[in-house]
């Protein structure tokens, strides 16, 4: 159970970065389209790699799994996380929804009719508005940044053939959202093969620290990153361009807070040392006890504590369970 709960936890961060914002489209809807409650991710699932998780467009079908009303809220309406104000149980149940695109509609038109389904079916209502937050601010610290510049992206034709997944590999998403993961034995150790980010390595120290380096990460990426683990908005300030190598080292108790703040239901304890000590769920977000704020300082940068107005999507109404299909 303790390397399930772990497993579930370091894949939500690398999963998350790949399924930013669409470009905006035109009022469309999708032809037919079947909600679902999701099954339970098990342990046999992630040994066997059968996870079905994130969203890929083949097509005109569109295939969304494992995604709370939550996420389907910010894909929905194109903004990040944190940007999403409504109740807490919007991110503990999961839905699988399959979906046929109407003659001519691409991938990019998706949010929107995603917008149209969650109206028809979820009945939600909402507003829009400019609220006061408390943020950090990803700045350069004095001195500078300490990351290596990473080498130009290769050209890929959008035509050729995915390669044929390896022995132990999973996929999931499609296009630019796509993620090819191959996990080490144990669980614990592996590399994930992303369109936005590179290859992104993980593997565990024996201290409990998890070891993340990203291949090429913008600043704006690495801030939402950041905001998962907090629990609060990080923008991104540097004003850095490009893309970077990125080192991150994360406490066990970082990456529970990740599952927790995506509705994993994680027992308490559950991330703690055999010797039961270890910080308490709420330990993330106090910058005393995270090992997130090291992490961020080691590469040059630091988070400063702010107030900052944040466009937010606002639910003012909308059902736990969809309508019938």
């Amino acid at each position: 159970m303790k390397h399930y709960i772990l497993k579930t936890s370091l894949i939500l961060p690398i999963a998350a970065l790949a399924a930013m914002a669409q470009t905006p489209a035109a009022p469309l809807a999708f032809e037919v389209a079947t909600i679902k409650p999701a099954e339970p991710i098990t342990p046999a699932m992630v040994q066997a790699g059968k996870m079905h998780v994130g969203m890929s467009v083949d097509a005109a079908r569109v295939d969304i799994g494992y995604m709370s009303l939550y996420d389907l809220l910010y894909t929905a309406f194109k903004v990040k996380p944190y940007q999403i104000e409504g109740p807490d149980w919007m991110r503990v149940q999961r839905f699988d929804v399959m979906a046929k695109m109407p003659p001519g509609a691409t991938k990019d038109d998706v949010p929107v009719m995603l917008q149209g389904l969650l109206k028809e079916r979820f009945k939600l209502e909402y507003h829009r508005g400019a609220k006061e937050h408390a943020v950090y601010a990803l700045v350069v610290a004095p001195g500078g940044p300490k990351m290596k510049e990473a080498e130009p992206d290769v050209p890929v034709d959008p035509a050729a053939e995915p390669k044929p997944l390896a022995k132990g590999e999973v996929a999931f998403g499609s296009g630019d959202n796509a993620v090819r993961l191959k996990q080490g034995a144990d669980g614990t150790s592996g590399t994930a093969q992303t369109a936005k980010v590179g290859a992104v390595k993980y593997s565990m120290g024996p201290d409990g620290i998890m070891h993340y380096e990203y291949e090429k990460l913008e600043m704006s990426l690495l801030a939402d990153a950041l905001s998962q683990f907090l629990g609060k908005p990080v923008i991104d300030m540097t004003e850095l361009k490009g893309k970077y190598h990125v080192a991150l080292d994360m406490s066990r108790e970082d990456l529970m807070a990740v599952a927790r703040n995506n509705g994993v239901n994680i027992p308490a304890g559950a991330g703690r040392g055999d010797s039961g000590g270890g910080a308490p769920a709420e330990a993330a977000s106090d910058p005393g006890s995270s090992t997130i704020f090291t992490a961020v300082k080691q590469l040059g940068l630091k988070l400063d504590s702010r107030k900052a107005p944040v466009e937010t999507v606002v639910v003012d109404k909308v059902e736990k369970m969809p309508t019938d299909n």
